[in-house]
């Protein structure tokens, strides 16, 4: 009688067990797929109303891949947008390049950085016209320059002829336009170490000065032959002048931003007059417009337009405005950023993150 009750108990227990079990299973795999949000730019995010393509879009796949996770893409337009909607709970996930900030890190989790990239500026490239070639020629620093040297050489011709023309007026007529003339005369063949010797100082004086002068214009000899090298090479250069060439360049000048991104924040910090626009594309035109003088965003988005469109003017400066590292977003309370944090570590050591980034980005 011992023996059957056990042996029913026994059958009763091992039922139940198989029971929630069998519950436990089906509850997983009734489980529905992860939102997975997209946003941002080629080459980290590619899609349209078929396909999902791009850095981050693969780099999400092995993750899951790796983890088991099933889940479903939902384009999103802009990253804040996307942000927000995790934060209400509308998306699990939100992948793509996108930026890690204080400001973000208030309202989401981000998982480990799986890219570090360089926020640069896209400028014209057009050659400059005639007038903008020979136009340092005529700035007031040159004129002002030219202006001192004639003033000098003025100086310099009336000491000589004041020390000489009493003495030696064959060379140095007593007339004072004559004679300082000369004087100017002998001061230029000096400064250009030409020395043609049809004038010389024959006075103690006229000797003092003309040592004097000489040592002068030994240094501005090499100063006056750098600046006219200078010039020439302007003149001559079939490229126009870099405007920027660092981030401070910025100040003041009308730059295009992409709507809800760091550029926005950047050109702001630099204090530029800040155009927003919804899209790179729709930056873009603004630029070729000639209504902004730069594009602010991250450097290997507009590599990538440059590449889609070689035929375009345009150039990255070279500047560095920041460099900012990329993440995916996460609720704060997720369960799943240990396991994906783990994934990317794993992806970095194996080199199989860095094989995905260089098949878009070649280096």
């Amino acid at each position: 009688m011992v023996r059957l009750f056990l042996l029913s108990f026994s059958l009763i227990i091992s039922c139940l067990f198989n029971i929630s079990t069998i519950a436990q299973t089906e509850s997983i795999e009734t489980q529905p797929p992860l939102k997975v949000g997209v946003v941002g730019s080629p080459p980290f995010s590619k899609y349209d109303k078929q396909s999902f393509q791009g850095i981050s879009v693969e780099l999400w796949q092995e993750i899951a891949a790796n983890v088991n996770l099933q889940y479903q893409f939902i384009a999103q337009p802009r990253v804040e947008v996307g942000i927000e909607r995790v934060v209400a709970g509308e998306l699990d996930v939100l992948i793509g390049p996108i930026s890690i900030t204080t400001e973000r890190f208030r309202k989401v989790a981000f998982t480990q950085p799986y890219f570090n990239a360089q926020i640069g500026l896209l400028v014209s490239e057009e050659r400059l016209s005639v007038w903008n070639r020979i136009h340092p020629i005529f700035q007031v620093a040159v004129i002002s320059s030219v202006g001192g040297l004639f003033v000098i050489l003025f100086i310099v011709g009336n000491l000589i002829w004041l020390a000489e023309t009493r003495r030696n007026p064959e060379q140095f007529p007593r007339e004072y336009i004559r004679g300082v003339g000369n004087g100017m005369w002998f001061a230029i063949v000096t400064l250009t170490t030409v020395g043609y010797g049809d004038k010389a100082p024959v006075t103690k004086m006229g000797k003092i000065i003309t040592s004097l002068w000489m040592l002068i214009t030994t240094v501005a000899a090499s100063s006056l032959t750098a600046g006219i090298a200078t010039v020439m090479t302007l003149l001559l250069s079939a490229e126009g002048i870099d405007k920027f060439t660092q981030a401070e360049n910025i100040q003041g000048k009308q730059i295009a931003v992409i709507l809800g991104t760091t550029g926005e924040k950047w050109g702001q910090t630099y204090q530029a007059r800040l155009l927003l626009s919804p899209t790179l594309d729709e930056a873009v035109k603004h630029l070729k417009a000639g209504q902004v003088e730069g594009v602010i965003f991250d450097v290997p988005a507009l590599q990538n337009y440059l590449y889609r469109h070689p035929e375009a003017p345009f150039k990255v400066a070279d500047v560095s405005i920041a460099f900012e590292d990329y993440g995916f977003v996460l609720p704060l309370e997720s369960n799943l950023l240990r396991e994906l944090n783990l994934s990317i570590i794993q992806l970095k050591q194996s080199g199989r993150l860095e094989e995905i980034i260089e098949r878009e980005i070649p280096r």
